[in-house]
């Protein structure tokens, strides 16, 4: 895994994209095509604002998944993801193939269909963040590390539903839908690539526990650790816990 640190949100998420872009081009020019999974929130705006606008990707030929998704909660809603992914990544770029997560029919049979579309081929890169309580996708601690399901059905924290009010999408926490589908943890890690960003002074606690601590179902993203080919990239506010030799070795 490889830390980077950059001076603010804007740098990183433009080197970010180009790291991104190079992977997408590199996967298209092998294969004939991509599959990526895409993240949302708060912390990917600008990251999805630069990769988006790059020229030189053949986005047609891009097959999408994402990360997550509420349970119950309708797809006009401004929290919704699969809003997000249309209106941020989807429209700008044309991509043709992508896969929802649809919480508000029947999930489970929606989970077995997408999850088999998903397991049909490797997964070429993976675009991913970190929570304030640590989680990677949906998966809050404890994190389950073990199950191969490429989907699961998940309860959702009092800290990962607080983030969703503090960042906006809702107006208080007993509007926050308290299940969601979330990508398992050994799914992400069979990504052949991994791009983690995570900007933002509210995600520094998160990263020094995931990055400088034990790697823990308690900080789920720590498991990124273990995979070989893991770009993280942070900006002075979110590293700005990690220790100053870490600090001064990943400048």
């Amino acid at each position: 895994m490889i830390i980077k640190i950059y001076k603010d949100k804007a740098s990183l998420s433009r080197d970010a994209a180009e790291l991104a872009g190079g992977s997408l081009r590199t996967a298209i020019g092998r294969n004939g095509k991509a599959r990526i999974i895409a993240a949302t929130g708060a912390s990917q705006f600008e990251f999805l604002d630069v990769l988006t606008a790059m020229a030189g990707i053949d986005w047609p030929l891009v097959e999408m998944f994402h990360l997550d998704e509420y349970i119950g909660l309708p797809v006009l809603h401004s929290a919704s993801f699969r809003k997000y992914l249309r209106e941020r990544l989807i429209n700008k770029t044309g991509i043709t193939k992508y896969h929802f997560l649809d919480g508000e029919g029947d999930v489970p049979t929606m989970v077995r269909k997408v999850s088999a579309e998903l397991a049909a081929a490797p997964i070429d890169i993976a675009f991913v963040g970190i929570g304030e309580n640590g989680h990677l996708a949906f998966n809050d601690p404890p994190a389950d590390f073990q199950t191969e399901d490429p989907y699961l059905i998940v309860d959702l924290d009092e800290a990962c539903r607080r983030q969703q009010v503090g960042e906006g999408w809702f107006k208080g926490l007993s509007e926050v839908p308290e299940r969601a589908i979330s990508m398992s943890v050994r799914q992400i890690l069979k990504a052949n690539e991994i791009l983690c960003i995570v900007p933002d002074a509210r995600k520094a606690q998160a990263v020094k526990s995931c990055f400088e601590g034990e790697i823990s179902a308690m900080a789920p993203a720590s498991i990124l650790r273990t995979h070989a080919n893991t770009t993280v990239f942070l900006d002075q506010d979110s590293a700005a816990l990690l220790s100053p030799e870490q600090r001064k070795a990943l400048a």
